[in-house]
C-alpha cells in the first residue's frame, strides 16, 4: 500500500518560510486563511509554476510573488489557490425555498436580480438560471450575476461548457430543456442553452474589497465560501454583500457555515437563510 503522506517525487516540499510567505500573500490579496497545515495543497497547486519558471524551490516562487511587477503571476497564484469544488444544484433545499417562498411574492413589474457571489465555474449560477426561467416562463425581466476572484474560472463560467460527469444533480426535465449534448470533439460535454447564458453574466470580483457598482439584488447566494476566511474577513464580506441587497431581500449561505455573533441587519427565516431588515 502506498503511504499517502509521502510527497510525489515531482512535488516540491514547502519550507516553513515559503509556506508562511504564500499564506500571507493569499490572505492579503484574497482574504483566504490557509491555516497552518495546507502545505501539501500549496505544493500540488503551485509546482507547475515552478516548472514554468524553471525554479528549484517554492521559496524562489514566494519571492517572485513579492514583486508588484509580477501582476499576471500574482493573479495566477490567486487563481490556483482559491479555486473550489462546486456542482449543479448543490444543497437543493435553497432552490426549493427560492421557488416556493421568494419567487412567488416578487412584484411582476420589477426585474428579479440574483447574485451568485462565489460562483466558481458557474454551476450554481446556471442552476439558478434554470429555476428562474422555469418559474417566470415567457416573462423576461430577470437576470443573474455571478462573480469569483479567479479570472481563469470566470472564463470557464462564461463558456457554459461542462463535462457530462458533472451533471448528475440536474433534474431530467431541466437537462432536456436547458442543456445541449456535445458531439464530435465536444463529445462528453454539455453546453448550457444560450437563452440562459444570455441572461447570466460573470465578473471577477474580490469580495473582501470595496465592491463595484453592481446595483441592488433581490437575492444573494453566498454559499460554501465563508469557511475559507477568518471571522473578521467573514463579517467584512457579509457586510459588503448585504449593502447590495434590497430591504427585504434574501441571503443564502452554505449549510456548513455560520454568521452567528455578527451584528447584522438580518433575520433568520429558515436554515442558513436570512432576510434583510
Amino acid at each position: 500500500m502506498v503511504n499517502a503522506t509521502v510527497p510525489r517525487i515531482d512535488q516540491e516540499p514547502v519550507s516553513t518560510k515559503a509556506y508562511q510567505a504564500i499564506r500571507e500573500f493569499i490572505y492579503q490579496e484574497a482574504g483566504i486563511d490557509l491555516g497552518g497545515a495546507k502545505q501539501m495543497l500549496v505544493s500540488s497547486r503551485l509546482n507547475k509554476r515552478l516548472r514554468h519558471y524553471t525554479l528549484q524551490t517554492l521559496d524562489e516562487y514566494a519571492d517572485l510573488l513579492k514583486n508588484p511587477a509580477a501582476g499576471e503571476e500574482r493573479q495566477m497564484a490567486i487563481d490556483l489557490l482559491s479555486t473550489n469544488e462546486t456542482y449543479f444544484f448543490r444543497e437543493p433545499g435553497h432552490f426549493e425555498h427560492l421557488r416556493k417562498e421568494v419567487l412567488q411574492s416578487h412584484p411582476q413589474d420589477r426585474t428579479f436580480r440574483l447574485w451568485s457571489a462565489a460562483s466558481s465555474s458557474g454551476e450554481e449560477a446556471y442552476s439558478l438560471a434554470m429555476v428562474l426561467d422555469d418559474f417566470f416562463g415567457r416573462r423576461t425581466n430577470w437576470e443573474i450575476f455571478g462573480s469569483d476572484i479567479s479570472r481563469r474560472i470566470i472564463q470557464k463560467a462564461n463558456s457554459g461548457l461542462y463535462q457530462t460527469h458533472r451533471i448528475d444533480a440536474i433534474p431530467k426535465d431541466y437537462l432536456s430543456r436547458y442543456c445541449r449534448k456535445g458531439i464530435g470533439r465536444y463529445e462528453g460535454f454539455l453546453l448550457v442553452d444560450s437563452k440562459l447564458r444570455d441572461k447570466t453574466r460573470f465578473a471577477e470580483i474580490n469580495l473582501t474589497r470595496n465592491l463595484p457598482d453592481v446595483g441592488l439584488f433581490e437575492v444573494i447566494f453566498l454559499r460554501n465560501v465563508l469557511i475559507y476566511f477568518d471571522d473578521l474577513t467573514k463579517e467584512t464580506i457579509v457586510r459588503n454583500l448585504i449593502s447590495k441587497l434590497r430591504p427585504g431581500g434574501i441571503l443564502y449561505i452554505g449549510h456548513s457555515e455560520s454568521i452567528k455573533g455578527m451584528n447584522l441587519p438580518l433575520t433568520l427565516i429558515a436554515p442558513t437563510t436570512y432576510r434583510k431588515q
